[in-house]
């Protein structure tokens, strides 16, 4: 086995490392719930709370109290020593990519796909890309940095810097964009799903982190706890998209090309920004190890946290959520190929210290 394959078997687990093939299999399986039980989705549609699916919610919680709870906020205070890795960052996940993926989905959907998909679709199909471009990655860009041997401590203050700035800025972008597509949606709705799905488990985490390790320790907590912890991950998210699956289940078999058709403006928006960060980096003289995952972060999506707000503005059977899902069946393979880039490009940027 070669040095590559060794570190990718080290840095990604069985779970991730196959993440489309469980997607896939769970799009399998909800649509034949969805032609066969169809009392299970009958039955899941009503319990709801302000159009938001309480037992899609309990899992979308499994799947981001993970994440939330690896975030140190005591490293933000250092995010300031070394500052151009984080402009790099901050710049193309909120001012350049939300725009972007609104652009490639107008374009697509509205225009050149026009023949195959209504405007009424399409207008939804925009809504769940706003949705997706509007949320960089937050826990699988620690895979992803690991695999391009990225500076831990320096992806940890990137992620954790974008977090707290998506706090505030992932409801206002969502907004602006949707309404210049024609999609007016309550205010008030778009607080209640930041809230719902970024500010409690962001809490949650926060205060289990600091009284865990105050407790057991920073390395048991690190090493055991979040390890335990971030399998609920991968279980809400599968459990999630059969569910999601279930209730689509009509639209996909009666429209199976569109599949296909939302994966490719995803697709080239995810080169675009991977291009657009990594070469930014590359000219700033950048090391390595701080290049890489900038680009990555950027370039990945929190596809959970979409696919939380889709269904909550739009409901599980929505052609935003079915975007949103398609994003999370991309990613992976997407992301790990763009891992192989960046390895392969290592000489491109200076071996020595980190340039300011």
């Amino acid at each position: 086995m070669s040095n590559d394959s060794r570190e990718e078997e080290k840095g990604i687990g069985f779970f991730e490392r196959y993440l489309t093939i469980w997607v896939a299999l769970c799009i399998l399986v909800g649509l034949a719930v969805g032609q066969w039980l169809p009392q299970v989705p009958e039955t899941l549609s009503q319990f709801e709370y302000a159009q938001v699916s309480i037992p899609v919610a309990i899992l979308i919680w499994l799947m981001i109290y993970p994440m939330m709870a690896q975030i140190d906020f005591k490293s933000v205070v250092n995010a300031g020593k070394k500052p151009k890795g984080l402009v790099v960052t901050l710049v193309v996940n909120w001012i350049i990519k939300p725009f972007t993926m609104f652009f490639f989905a107008w374009l697509f959907f509205k225009v050149i796909f026009s023949p195959f998909i209504s405007g009424d679709l399409a207008t939804e199909y925009i809504a769940g890309a706003v949705l997706l471009g509007a949320a960089p990655c937050t826990a699988m860009v620690f895979v992803w940095s690991y695999l391009t041997k990225g500076d831990a401590g320096y992806t940890l203050i990137q992620v954790s810097v974008n977090d707290l700035i998506l706090i505030f800025a992932y409801g206002p972008i969502v907004m602006f964009l949707l309404r210049i597509n024609d999609v007016i949606v309550p205010y008030e709705t778009v607080i209640l799903s930041v809230v719902l799905f970024i500010v409690v488990p962001l809490a949650a985490g926060y205060i289990s982190r600091v009284l865990l390790i105050k407790n057991k320790g920073k390395e048991w907590f690190e090493q055991v706890y979040l390890k335990r912890a971030g399998k609920f991950t991968m279980v809400g998210l599968l459990l999630t998209l059969i569910i999601i699956f279930s209730f689509q289940g009509e639209v996909i078999l009666n429209n199976p090309f569109h599949i296909a058709l939302i994966a490719i403006p995803l697709i080239i928006q995810t080169f675009l920004i991977f291009i657009i960060a990594y070469y930014w980096a590359k000219k700033w003289r950048l090391e390595h190890s701080v290049a890489a995952p900038a680009a990555m972060i950027g370039t990945s999506n929190f596809f959970e946290l979409a696919v939380a707000v889709a269904i909550a503005l739009f409901g599980l059977n929505s052609g935003a959520t079915l975007v949103t899902v398609v994003g999370v069946l991309v990613e992976v393979p997407l992301m790990l190929y763009l891992v192989k880039i960046a390895n392969n490009t290592r000489h491109w940027f200076p071996a020595a210290k980190l340039a300011k």
